[in-house]
Formats: C-alpha cells, structure tokens, sequence
C-alpha cells in the first residue's frame, strides 16, 4: 500500500453496519459536524486537504461500501438508498448533534436522498444545511464519459475485467482542467484506492447508481427545489461531466440558492484546489474562517 493511502487509513477506522464494513475518518472540533461525501469513482481520500481547511469543525467522512478502503461484497446491488442508511448509521453511532453536509459526485445523490429524508420527517440525525459541488444530480444535462456509458451497458462486466491502471489513469486524468493536471501521484494513490480489494472488478455494480439518478428524479430535484433549509452549490465550471448545463438546472430548481462558481477548475475542484474548494465551502456551511 501507498505510504500516503496508508496514511489515510491509519487515521481512520473500520465501523461495520447492516450492509458490510466502511471507513470512516474523523476528527473532533465546534459544532455542527461537517459530514463529507465523496463521488465515484473515488474515496474519502478526496477530501484529505480539505478537512484541514474548515475552520476547526469537527468532521467526518465515509467511504462509501465498494469504495476505497471500506468492503466490496460481490455479488451485491449497490444503491443510492443504501449508502444514504449506511451514513445514518454510521452517524447514529458517532455523533449526537446537528449535521452538515458536503457532498462530492456521486454523493450530491446520497445528499439529496438525505434531504428527501429530512422533507418527509424520516432522518434519523438533525441536518441544517448542504452544499452540493461537482454532482450529475439533473442527469440528463450531464456529459458521461464513454466509459461510463460503457459501464452502465451490457458490456459493463467485461470493461470491469478490462480495467488496469494505464486505462483508469487515462480516463481519471480527463476530469481535470488543463491549468490543474492530474499528478502521477494522485493517479497513483485514486488507482490503489479504487484497485483496493479488487474495487476495480465492480466498477459496472458501482455505477448503478445513475440508473437510480434517472428513476426517482422527481423525489431528488424535489429534494433541492423544496428543502426549507439553506442548501448551496459549489462548482467547478471546467468540469465535463457535471457541466455548467448542470448547475444552471439546479439554479432553475433552486434560483435563490447562493453558488459559488470555480473558474476553471474541472470535476475534482476539492484536488486541484482544495483551499478554494475549502473557503467555499466554509461560506456555503456558514463556518467562520480560522
């Protein structure tokens, strides 16, 4: 293992829930718990330069079950719904007061799950605010990458055996803007991350979760556009995937939402730069400046 992975991982720990073991990270500090999630096809690892950036909250992230350092069951359904009851339980054992929440990617769905959740007088912890960055929330104003598409079609299990580092690094470097490119070493670190227990052989079950994006949009976008709370996006405007196309439909769902715009900056704005990322991120969960 990476010394940098190890790292990571020997400041955190295995919580075992109903649906398998996950990683978890945190670290104490003032109220309210800042909760962060990351996207696919990623990691906890992700917001390793941010937590140090917020302020002195306490914080907590969570790798999702399949990703990163936490369990991969195979055979298993991956699901949106699931990930969203694995951060309640791991929240019902680690914390007792409010939540707020900074979700990444694939995690602006587990947010938005959370947010249907507290609409509905569901959720189990008491969420004050988000901020949503980088996430393909109205999908069908998003631009998936070929492999995407690939991975969520019949051919997804044979581009799963298919994957290698050369390929991933390839692809994972397109997400970057150019004035911030892809280093060896965080290609290095994202592939031990995503490779970790044989991760890289589920890629095509990961990626259900944008099936699930197109199923219960309307209980999502219902979500942001009707959440009584302070809700934010956080973007970067390089990204190719989660364009601006994106944003722009979650200002039409949300039009007095406050957004902060990351000129320039591609689908990991947290990676290429993480004290801009951060200082947005204080402003949009309302945490003063150290």
């Amino acid at each position: 293992m990476l010394d940098q992975v190890r790292q990571w991982r020997d400041g955190g720990r295995q919580v075992r829930t109903r649906a398998g073991s996950v990683f978890v990270r945190s670290a104490p500090g003032d109220g309210p718990t800042v909760v962060l999630l990351h996207g696919y096809p990623s990691s906890s690892y992700d917001f390793r330069e941010v937590v140090d950036r917020l302020g002195g909250r306490a914080w907590l992230a969570i790798d999702f079950l399949g990703f990163g350092l936490s369990e991969k069951p195979r055979p298993h359904r991956y699901s949106l719904f699931e990930q969203a009851d694995i951060v309640e339980e791991v929240l019902a054992a680690d914390s007792t007061g409010p939540i707020v929440l900074l979700a990444h990617d694939m995690g602006t769905s587990v947010a938005t799950e959370l947010i249907a959740r507290d609409l509905d007088g569901s959720l189990t912890f008491p969420l004050e605010r988000a901020a949503l960055s980088n996430g393909s929330v109205i999908l069908e104003k998003a631009t998936l990458r070929p492999i995407q598409k690939i991975l969520r079609g019949p051919l997804g299990p044979v581009a799963a055996r298919l994957a290698n580092r050369v390929v991933f690094t390839r692809e994972f470097a397109q997400l970057f803007s150019a004035a911030h490119p892809l280093t060896a070493s965080e290609a290095e670190a994202q592939w031990a991350l995503l490779a970790h227990a044989r991760g890289h052989r589920i890629a095509h079950l990961l990626t259900a979760y944008l099936d699930e994006r197109v199923t219960y949009a309307d209980r999502w976008h219902g979500a942001v556009r009707d959440w009584d709370k302070p809700l934010g996006f956080l973007w970067g405007t390089a990204d190719p995937v989660a364009t601006v196309a994106v944003l722009d439909g979650l200002r039409a769902l949300r039009p007095a939402a406050t957004v902060i715009e990351l000129t320039g900056l591609g689908h990991y704005p947290q990676l290429e730069d993480p004290e801009a990322f951060a200082a947005g991120a204080r402003l949009l969960l309302a945490i003063a400046s150290a």
